[in-house]
């Protein structure tokens, strides 16, 4: 087995060696040995870290992606935590796209301000809250005990 020493998994990896320390103090990945002061890793340490780059990419915790570690660092991916993140992505994507369309508006409408768009204000009273000086929102009565 060709071991890969810290420097050239962190390099192959484009992982900071500070970070492969870290991912091994923490349990996500696993050193098989030294080679003098350096760690020696498995090729599939590569596989590993891509798949926390991956879950982190994905919005997972170093906690939940360390838990979809079986035994031996292979990967048992729970399908339905991927598959409720997945629906959260696309409601991101949604609202990303949303924001996306509203700036190039903005950016591109020929308004003199962008407060005096109605498309703008329109989009600024859909936002959950908004700090903008549109007309006065009422607030909510306090309940009485």
């Amino acid at each position: 087995m060709n071991l890969l020493d810290i420097g050239v998994l962190s390099e192959r990896s484009g992982v900071p060696a500070s970070t492969l320390r870290y991912y091994e103090e923490i349990g996500l990945i696993e050193s098989l040995g030294r080679r003098g002061l350096r760690r020696q890793f498995g090729p599939e340490a590569l596989t590993q870290l891509a798949l926390i780059s991956m879950g982190k990419t994905a919005g997972f915790s170093l906690q939940e992606i360390k838990n979809a570690f079986g035994k031996r660092g292979i990967a048992t991916l729970p399908r339905p935590a991927l598959l409720r993140r997945a629906e959260d992505i696309d409601v991101q994507i949604r609202k990303l796209t949303t924001l996306r369309n509203a700036l190039r508006h903005v950016a591109e409408c020929s308004a003199p301000s962008h407060m005096e768009c109605p498309k703008f204000r329109r989009l600024l009273s859909l936002a959950p809250y908004s700090h903008a000086p549109t007309e006065a929102r009422p607030r909510a009565k306090a309940k009485r005990r």
